[in-house]
């Protein structure tokens, strides 16, 4: 499908009606959504057959002293990404904390064992094994 004649002079008035704070067809973002919306126009359009239109939009709002709401958007989640990532470098931090605590208890229970096991392997062992008891089942 082939881009109107017009299409151009479309996203540029847009571009102007939205910097201006007239956007008729869009809530007057400073995105490429509404940009696109406000010339009606596919969003592709802005993309794939207008980038330059697209990068002037962009430049234009930064000249203005304005930051698009897709940087501030992406800054958002990045200071949110950055927060997990530390979050999950403590608790990855105390994870293997743990796992060496627990290392060495299996390794002193083991040892432990194998003392018992031996002893109660000898004649006339001083250990004597006490009968288990069965788990109580879920109570309901």
């Amino acid at each position: 499908m082939s881009p109107a004649p017009d299409e151009r002079d479309r996203i540029r008035a847009a571009v102007e009606r939205i910097l201006q704070g007239t956007a008729q067809r869009s809530n007057g973002a400073l995105t490429i959504v509404a940009l696109a919306q406000e010339a009606g126009v596919p969003r592709n359009a802005l993309t794939q057959r207008h980038p330059d239109l697209k990068n002037d939009f962009y430049a234009q709002v930064r000249a203005l002293g304005q930051t698009p709401h897709s940087e501030i958007r992406l800054r958002q989640q990045i200071v949110k990404l950055k927060e997990l990532r530390a979050k999950d470098a403590t608790e990855l931090a105390q994870l293997r904390t743990d796992v060496e605590h627990l290392v060495r208890a299996v390794n002193q229970l083991t040892a432990h064992n194998r003392q018992l096991l031996h002893t109660l392997s000898q004649p006339n062992p001083t250990v004597r094994a006490l009968p288990t008891q069965p788990h109580p089942g879920p109570t309901q």
